[in-house]
């Protein structure tokens, strides 16, 4: 059934519709795409804010999201707040959990209007973090746009001045995003979104989020659409899971590509604009740690593809992991950035992932920019599985996070310390990074010790970039995983095998690895080396058995750092948070606003927030004065967008 849309109008503004000829005067003072700009540097050139003063940021307002004001007993209950805002010409526009599009006044805060799509009539969908993390901004000089994928599997164009549905835009200004995927057998609550659109061009390019129903092999692929910016009429898909006839089905044996789903692009896409380019990072597909139904490579799951952006061409492809079995997703947009390489200009796009290698390619040819080497790696030992019998190793840049286990990777920082760990460790399978899962309790071990884990390296926030000077800002995590695979309960799936995890895993409530465990590195791209790293968070120092040490900052260890937040890069600043739970007291409730030193690492500069903070921060200019937007809030009904500035 379709869902008619409300549109509340509060405050047009004419100020809402700029002349085509504007556009490009504020580029610097805007924040036009979720990543920035689609090369997803996540930069600003704005300098207003800096060493100097950060630590006399103020609050200068917050909104509460649309949600909050939902009639009672209207939508469901989401996860935290993570949205990202887009200021474009003089308005700020923002999503809500629920798919709601407000515009606001970036000075004050004031609603200009909002557009409620009621995708929450459909129900909520199956999946646990429930959230849109950004909407997508597009002009052709004349008409603006902004395009919105909601949970309840629509695709919708919203003008800009009036905050109203495009009527010359699929039906009355959407599209139903359940159409056209290329399998009709599923049930359409398996279709989600997250991220945000990309609109190149006239394409309006979507991922999809399938959740991945773990006990049964009948997820949908995650193909990706492509759609007309004016019409909504579709103009091409690329079937991640190749389909009958097409290159590539041979990776999937047994015909497994008949079967397979996920495969998804479910985080923010890249594109460069002037080639036409759009890059595509893709996910594991079902099952996500056992393979026996889908034998072979499985192209073009946890792979970097580039597409033009006009035809749905593939251009080239990259695959990270071959056959995954470590939920090795690349949870991350890619990074574009013009480098010099010996001597050499490179139109290069730079992809880290969860396995902690940043990935590096000339974003036109796909020619590797450093040697990428076929390295052997462990086989499975789990009946009906055949693990591939190598993965890519780039030689540069180094790994950003800890890949692998051995014993003088345990945590030692006192002689029980040390015992305990080793004990621990025993009941665990230690290996490199790519050592398979095991059945549960083969040679009586409990799991494989996976390092990085699943939510580990460089997860959703991605990685930032300073164009200027061709230096990768990443954020990572280690966060280990003990994984291993057990048999469902008679009658409940029709896999053989399903995961079991171990999550927290150390001695005396410690983690067992040696620190740090979150760090942010920076990486020179012109040169493949590693120019800083630092553990980012205080991390256990407090730790009874610890306390006494006086121990540096050791980075977080928490579960739910990794999915959230991001780096902020400006002049000379880098702009994150962390959770004052993590870093002040297990009690609190809010976060830090921190500033870093962008050349050193050094923090130059915090700020006590009253909100638990979720959402990647981005800065903008606005009448002459800069300001910094992050989103949070979102676990007991108080999403919100809190923006800050200097005082006058």
């Amino acid at each position: 059934m379709k869902n008619i849309p409300l549109i509340i109008s509060l405050t047009l503004l004419l100020s809402c519709s700029p002349a085509a000829n504007d556009l490009d005067n504020n580029s610097k003072a805007d924040w036009k795409h979720a990543g920035g700009d689609h090369s997803s540097a996540k930069y600003s050139p704005l300098s207003q804010i800096n060493a100097s003063n950060f630590t006399s940021l103020e609050l200068a307002w917050r909104w509460k999201s649309a949600d909050i004001l939902l009639p009672e007993g209207v939508g469901y209950g989401t996860a935290d707040y993570r949205a990202i805002p887009l200021v474009i010409n003089g308005t700020m526009y923002i999503n809500t959990n629920h798919g709601l599009v407000a515009a606001l006044d970036p000075k004050s805060g004031e609603e200009l209007w909002l557009f409620d799509p009621e995708s929450y009539r459909s129900g909520p969908p199956i999946q646990t973090n429930i959230m849109i993390r950004g909407i997508e901004y597009w002009t052709d000089g004349e008409i603006e746009r902004i395009f919105v994928a909601t949970l309840g599997k629509q695709l919708f164009s919203i003008d800009v001045a009036t905050g109203q549905p495009d009527p010359n835009f699929g039906e009355d200004g959407f599209i139903d995003l359940s159409q056209n995927l290329g399998r009709l057998e599923f049930e359409s609550n398996f279709i989600t979104a997250g991220a945000a659109p990309i609109a190149i061009g006239d394409s309006l390019i979507v991922g999809s989020k399938i959740f991945d129903y773990g006990m049964y092999n009948r997820s949908p692929p995650g193909h990706v659409r492509a759609f007309n910016t004016y019409t909504g009429e579709l103009k091409w898909r690329f079937n991640t899971i190749p389909q009958e006839g097409e290159e590539f089905t041979e990776t999937w044996e047994n015909d497994a590509w008949r079967t397979a789903g996920n495969t998804n692009v479910w985080t923010f896409m890249s594109a460069d604009d002037e080639a036409g380019i759009v890059y595509l990072p893709t996910s594991t597909p079902t099952n996500d740690y056992w393979g026996g139904m889908r034998l072979g490579e499985n192209l073009f799951a946890e792979a970097l593809v580039a597409l033009d952006a006009d035809t749905g061409e593939r251009l080239w492809h990259f695959q990270t992991v071959h056959h995954g079995l470590w939920d090795y997703d690349i949870g991350s947009a890619p990074n574009l950035v013009d480098i010099v390489v010996d001597g050499q200009p490179v139109k290069a796009v730079a992809q880290v992932s969860k396995t902690a290698f940043t990935y590096v390619f000339d974003r036109i040819t796909g020619e590797p920019v450093w040697p990428i080497l076929e390295q052997t790696v462990p086989a499975s030992t789990v009946p009906g599985e055949r693990a591939h019998p190598t993965q890519p190793f780039p030689t540069k840049p180094a790994p950003f996070d800890r890949q692998g286990v051995t014993e003088e990777d345990l945590i030692d920082f006192t002689p029980e310390i040390a015992a305990e760990a080793r004990e621990i460790a025993s009941k665990f399978v230690l290996g490199p990074i790519f050592t398979p899962p095991i059945v549960r309790e083969d040679n009586d071990k409990l799991a494989t010790f996976v390092v990085p884990g699943a939510g580990g390296g460089a997860n959703f926030p991605g990685a930032s970039l300073d164009p200027e000077t061709g230096i990768l800002y990443i954020p990572s995590a280690t966060r280990p995983h003990g994984m291993s695979l057990i048999e469902p309960p008679q009658e409940a799936s029709d896999w053989p095998y399903v995961i079991q995890m171990e999550r927290q895993i150390g001695p005396f409530g410690l983690p067992l690895l040696k620190p740090p465990y979150r760090r942010i590195t920076a990486i020179n791209l012109n040169t493949g080396d590693h120019v800083w790293q630092i553990p980012f968070g205080k991390g256990p120092t407090n730790h009874p058995m610890l306390e006494h040490l006086n121990l540096p900052p050791l980075g977080s260890v928490y579960d739910d750092v990794i999915a959230e937040g991001g780096i902020l890069v400006t002049k000379t600043l880098l702009i994150s948070f962390l959770a004052q739970k993590d870093e002040i007291d297990p009690d609190a409730h809010g976060s830090v606003l921190i500033a870093l030193d962008k050349n050193s690492g050094e923090t130059v500069g915090e700020v006590i927030v009253q909100q638990r903070l979720h959402g990647p921060p981005i800065t903008y200019e606005h009448e002459g004065t800069q300001y910094i937007a992050v989103a949070g809030g979102g676990r007991n009904n108080d999403d919100e967008l809190l923006v800050f500035r200097l005082p006058d």
